[in-house]
């Protein structure tokens, strides 16, 4: 999987023709419903309404990437749509692993603390997948898990907020599809004008 790009370059976020499987902010957000679905089944008592708006949400931030990928290849307002979709399931999912710290007493990590710099740098690992996290689902406490999942969600929201102001870049000086093709048949026109007229046919003799 490609590494992420320092913070001040954005570039590398957007796949060329609608792959979202090489989206870095994709890549991130399967790891979050992978480990919110191992969360919830672990730690949360079954029939709390909790469980389904947990996965839903993550769920809907992963699909939610897939589906502006795939739409960017026709309409690039949709693509922005999609993606502010995904960006609101996340900080919604961000808010209920929040929440389930602050209940029940537990400590929520401080950013620049020895334990998110550690997970930050698990985040840079070009294999990252949840494998990367899985040994950390089988023997940790909850309260150490539900940071560690604030921390992915950090990391992919940052990327989508690189992903959206690319595209709102794009988007400025490209324009959406229609405003691509109305270009490009203006200047097919344009260049069918600037030939010169083919001679007429002589007769023949």
């Amino acid at each position: 999987m490609p590494q992420p790009p320092p913070e001040d370059d954005p570039a590398g976020f957007l796949p060329q023709g609608g792959n979202y499987q090489d989206l870095l902010s994709y890549q991130k957000s399967e790891i979050i419903y992978d480990f919110t679905y191992r969360f919830c089944e672990r730690f949360l008592k079954k029939g709390d309404r909790t469980i389904d708006q947990m996965v839903q949400s993550a769920r809907s931030g992963k699909q939610n990437i897939a589906e502006g990928c795939k739409a960017s290849i026709t309409s690039a307002e949709m693509e922005l749509k999609l993606i502010n979709v995904a960006r609101a399931s996340l900080e919604e999912l961000l808010l209920d692993y929040q929440d389930y710290l602050r209940v029940r007493d537990h400590a929520l990590w401080e950013k620049d603390s020895k334990e998110s710099l550690y997970v930050r740098k698990l985040g840079r690992k070009q294999d990252e997948s949840y494998e990367t996290y899985r040994p950390f689902m089988d023997t940790r406490p909850p309260e150490v898990l539900a940071n560690i999942a604030i921390c992915l969600i950090h990391q992919a929201n940052y990327l989508l907020d690189q992903q959206r102001r690319q595209l709102e870049k794009d988007f400025v000086k490209k324009g959406g599809i229609r405003e691509q093709m109305t270009k490009a048949r203006l200047d097919y026109r344009k260049k069918q004008q600037s030939q010169p007229p083919k001679p007429p046919n002589r007769p023949k003799d």
